[in-house]
């Protein structure tokens, strides 16, 4: 018979927005800890959060419902799936994006390191993890004023962590690399989960403990990753403590859940999952309607209609007739319909 966690406290995130699949991430690794075969985590101690309930006031609400909520004798699990990015210019920050982040207005639509730790601070859990999957850079749109390098970890948070005492910080991928989504999870959700399942665990007494977890998914995910993604943790000032059970309570693990039984389908480059490539489609615009298309464009797919046609890509081909713009592609990353977008003129003939 499986026994609750009752120590165990959760806030899981997944920004989506132009990252989807971070959404199905956060789901994922919510689910597994709200498991009573598994990790067993009171179902009311999990707060998920995505998609347009990931923006930055709703998660800054839910670190000090955390804070109100816990206790020292608590264990506090804190993953965040989006992007991070840190600007160089006009002055180095350090930025977790949620759902729903402005450039323009970063102050008040994304969260700084400092504020970031500011909120764990209050936390008053001896036992703390914090996990951050931090994608690429792709979706950061208007960044003209900023010169912007992604970052796996706030540097304010490093610092926090380095003093170990219960509290431990893993990143997805070292401060170079970038971080690999995947179907149906991204490389370091699945190695975390397939962790959390018991996979990890250094002893068979029933607890899956923090290193063991940063551990085992820095063995993994160079595998999932042809050896392009790197798990970071300071592992010598981190303490081992327990997070969560790794079977409701028994000593013999359960096994894997179906999703996790296989490996995932990894992109084979950063950004090509999110931007949900699209490989034929016919699309009809009439009236004063444009289409929008972002990315690499290429191949095999009609779009027609008597609207204007913008893309980005120099590889469009564009066949001209009376009435019609034809827009010869392959593959479109974020075909959008939109009102205006610029225009492609039609030649008459």
């Amino acid at each position: 018979m499986s026994h609750l966690f009752e120590q165990g406290h959760a806030c899981v995130i997944g920004v989506g927005g132009d990252l989807p699949s971070t959404a199905t991430d956060a789901k994922g690794l919510a689910k597994v800890l709200k498991d009573p075969e598994r990790c067993a985590y009171p179902e009311d101690q999990v707060q998920v959060l995505t998609g347009e309930e990931a923006t930055r006031n709703q998660i800054l609400q839910t670190l000090e419902t955390l804070a109100a909520s816990t206790d020292d004798d608590s264990t506090v699990l804190i993953y965040f799936s989006g992007h991070g990015h840190q600007l160089q210019k006009p002055f180095k920050s350090y930025f977790l994006m949620p759902y729903g982040y402005n450039t323009e207005a970063l102050d008040e639509t994304a969260i700084s390191g400092s504020e970031f730790v500011d909120y764990l601070r209050e936390i008053p859990a001896q036992k703390l993890l914090v996990m951050l999957d931090c994608c690429h850079a792709g979706g950061l749109s208007d960044v003209s004023a900023f010169e912007v390098t992604k970052a796996p970890l706030p540097p304010e948070a490093q610092r926090m962590f380095a003093k170990g005492g219960g509290r431990i910080m893993i990143g997805s991928s070292r401060p170079e690399e970038l971080s690999y989504a995947g179907e149906p999870y991204s490389a370091f959700t699945y190695a975390l989960m397939k962790g959390l399942c018991g996979e990890g665990a250094t002893q068979q007494d029933g607890y899956i403990r923090a290193t063991d977890l940063a551990m085992y998914a820095s063995r993994i995910v160079p595998t999932l990753t042809s050896d392009k993604q790197h798990p970071v943790l300071d592992i010598e000032k981190a303490d081992n403590f327990v997070l969560a059970y790794y079977a409701g309570g028994d000593l013999q693990p359960k096994g894997l859940p179906p999703e996790l039984a296989t490996e995932p389908r990894i992109e084979a480059q950063p950004g090509e999952l999110n931007n949900q490539i699209i490989q034929t489609t016919t699309v009809t615009v009439s009236g004063n309607r444009s289409v929008g298309i972002g990315g690499s464009v290429q191949g095999a797919t009609i779009i027609t209609g008597d609207g204007n046609v913008v893309g980005n890509n120099n590889r469009m081909q564009t066949v001209n007739q009376k009435g019609k713009t034809n827009i010869s592609i392959g593959q479109a990353h974020g075909l959008h319909i939109g009102d205006s977008y610029g225009s492609a003129r039609d030649d008459e003939e």
